[in-house]
C-alpha cells in the first residue's frame, strides 16, 4: 500500500477526523500510563497523538507518509506533541519509551511483516512500560489492508514481550462495532 500516495489525493477513508473512541474512553476512565513519554506509531494525521498529548503526556506520532506527518504537525500548533516521518519497523535501537499506543496498526501489516512490528514494539518500550493497542479483528476486505488477525495469534505474538492486563470490546467508529479489541500490555523485564 502506497500511504504517501493516500494522503496526498486525499483517499484516506481510514481517517474520522478525531481520535479513536476507545482511546478517548480510555483515557477518561482507566488507568493512565504511569510514564510521561508515549509513541504512537501510524498516527497518521495524528488525532490520537494529539488526544494523549492532551492529557499532559510527550507524545510522539510516526507515520510512513510525510504528507500526513506535515498536515499532523500544522494542525497540532505548538505543545507536548511532535509528529516525524519513519518506518515503525525499521527503528534502530532501543528507544524506551513509557508507552506505546497503536490504533489499528498490527492488522494493516502484512503477516510477513508482523514480526518486524512485534520486535520493534518490544525494543521501543522499557521494562515496565505500557503498551495499549485497538486491534481491528475480523475486516470486511480479507485481502487487505487491513489484514485480517485473530485474538490467538496477538497473544501468540505479544505475550513473550508483554503481559496483558485487560482487554476489552472498545467504543468504535461506526461500522466497526465489535470489530475491535482493546488489550492494554506490560512490557516484561528487558532481555526477553
Amino acid at each position: 500500500m502506497d500511504w504517501e500516495s493516500c494522503y496526498k489525493s486525499g483517499e484516506t477513508p481510514w481517517d474520522k477526523g478525531e481520535p479513536a473512541p476507545g482511546l478517548v474512553d480510555f483515557l477518561e476512565h482507566q488507568i493512565p500510563f504511569h510514564h510521561p513519554d508515549i509513541l504512537v506509531p501510524g498516527c497518521g494525521l495524528g488525532h490520537d497523538a494529539k488526544a494523549l498529548a492532551g492529557r499532559g503526556y510527550d507524545v510522539i506520532g510516526l507515520d510512513l507518509a510525510p504528507t500526513a506527518v506535515q498536515r499532523a504537525a500544522e494542525a497540532s500548533g505548538k505543545g507536548s506533541v511532535r509528529f516525524q516521518a519513519g518506518d515503525f519497523l525499521r527503528l534502530q535501537g532501543r528507544r524506551g519509551f513509557g508507552g506505546l499506543f497503536e490504533h489499528t496498526l498490527f492488522c494493516a501489516i502484512p503477516l510477513e511483516q508482523r514480526d518486524a512490528y512485534v520486535k520493534s514494539a518490544a525494543a521501543q518500550v522499557r521494562s515496565g512500560g505500557h503498551f495499549l493497542a485497538i486491534h481491528y479483528l475480523n475486516p470486511r476486505d480479507p485481502a487487505g489492508p487491513p489484514f485480517g488477525v485473530s485474538r490467538a495469534e496477538i497473544l501468540e505474538r505479544f505475550t513473550p514481550h508483554f503481559e496483558l492486563l485487560a482487554e476489552w470490546i472498545p467504543r468504535s467508529f461506526p461500522g466497526r462495532e465489535n470489530r475491535e479489541r482493546m488489550l492494554w500490555w506490560r512490557r516484561r523485564t528487558k532481555g526477553t
